[in-house]
């Protein structure tokens, strides 16, 4: 008796509603990023009452190495380098952090209304946005410190917020111009809701991950830009940062004298900072291309074979149960032992093979 085999599609079950939702931490990537992000985060609430002694304090341990006394070494006037580091964390993430979520808002107030309301609206915001585009952050901020006694954290926050969303802003519009025309869009405006309610509503939950991955981004830049302004001296040097911490060591010639422990704490943090952030990044970019994901999404339960396709065999019906069974394709020559090499293919009525089969019952 011949045993026929069937076709069985195997597809990956779909995550529960309540495990889908965090589906973008289980990513090795993000988990690593998230906890030495808020590794910094602590560092920079709790900073200035961990550190050891004033960052500004001056004693006649002069350019010693890190020692029990002082974990990260001192300057050549006797400052504990520890100290600065811990106070100098809030500044960072402040200027980060703020200017990426001015940034982000800015780019989605003019990107998503630019793509979703077209006409006028469009080619005015996106003359805006080219306008903002070509403008250069740190030479702008150069500039406004010269006229400014003060130029804080809060100010180049928000010039490196004013001179960075006109990038985000294109590729929202970009992604909401092929949304807008969509069946759960158009279904919306048909029962009469409002425009903003649609953005809102409808529209905005479909940019999230884009939204979330053009924040991270900007904060990267502005965390760059604020070390990179201090090491310069175009920032208030007054205020500890990193980027302040490298400015003495350079002026100083830290490298020169051999004293490595002044500015390496300082170059491992922003490494850090910024590895942690980009792996965040990369988190977001998995969980959105579902080409990218490894760990946060795609199912291990089934192995397949490079070349053959899994299929159920039908078993007696006294017989065990139905197993799978992998079989060769079509036109692959099938491996011994399977489920084809053991019994003879089927063949369809009117096919030579059947025809040649019949005369021969014919004429026994």
């Amino acid at each position: 008796m011949a045993v026929t085999t069937t076709d069985v599609v195997v597809t990956d079950a779909a995550p529960a509603a309540s495990r889908a939702r965090f589906r973008f931490l289980r990513g090795g990537k993000t988990r690593t990023g998230l906890l030495i992000l808020a590794f910094f985060v602590v560092l920079a609430v709790a900073g200035p009452w961990l550190a050891p002694y004033d960052p500004d304090a001056m004693s006649d341990q002069l350019l010693q190495p890190p020692s029990s006394a002082h974990w990260f070494g001192t300057t050549q006037t006797g400052q504990d380098v520890l100290s600065q580091i811990l106070v100098g964390t809030r500044g960072v993430l402040l200027v980060g952090f703020l200017a990426g979520i001015l940034a982000t808002a800015l780019s989605v107030l003019i990107g998503v209304s630019a793509g979703f309301l077209g006409g006028a609206a469009d080619e005015i915001l996106s003359m805006l946005s080219n306008i903002f585009l070509v403008i250069p952050g740190l030479p702008l901020i150069i500039i406004i410190a010269s006229f400014v006694e003060d130029t804080g954290d809060l100010l180049i926050a928000a010039v490196i917020a004013l001179t960075s969303w006109a990038w985000g802003a294109r590729v929202l519009r970009a992604q909401t111009l092929s949304l807008r025309r969509r069946d759960y869009v158009e279904a919306a405006r048909a029962t009469g809701e409002s425009t903003w309610r649609i953005i809102l509503f409808e529209v905005m939950p479909n940019l999230t991950a884009v939204i979330a991955s053009g924040f991270v981004g900007t904060v990267i830049f502005a965390v760059l830009s604020e070390i990179t302004l201090a090491f310069i001296g175009v920032a208030d040097i007054s205020h500890w940062n990193w980027g302040t911490v490298l400015f003495w060591a350079q002026s100083n010639q830290a490298l020169a004298q051999g004293a490595w422990w002044w500015f390496v704490p300082a170059g491992l943090c922003i490494a850090l900072l910024g590895t942690a952030l980009s792996l965040i990044n990369f988190g977001i970019d998995e969980f959105v291309n579902p080409r990218l994901r490894t760990a946060t999404g795609a199912s291990r339960k089934v192995r397949m074979r490079v070349g053959f396709t899994p299929v159920a065999r039908t078993a007696p019906q006294d017989g065990p149960a139905p197993a799978f069974t992998p079989v060769a394709r079509t036109g692959a020559p099938a491996e011994p032992g399977t489920a084809e090499a053991r019994t003879p293919a089927a063949t369809e009525p009117g096919t030579p093979e059947s025809a040649g089969t019949s005369s021969k019952e014919q004429r026994a």
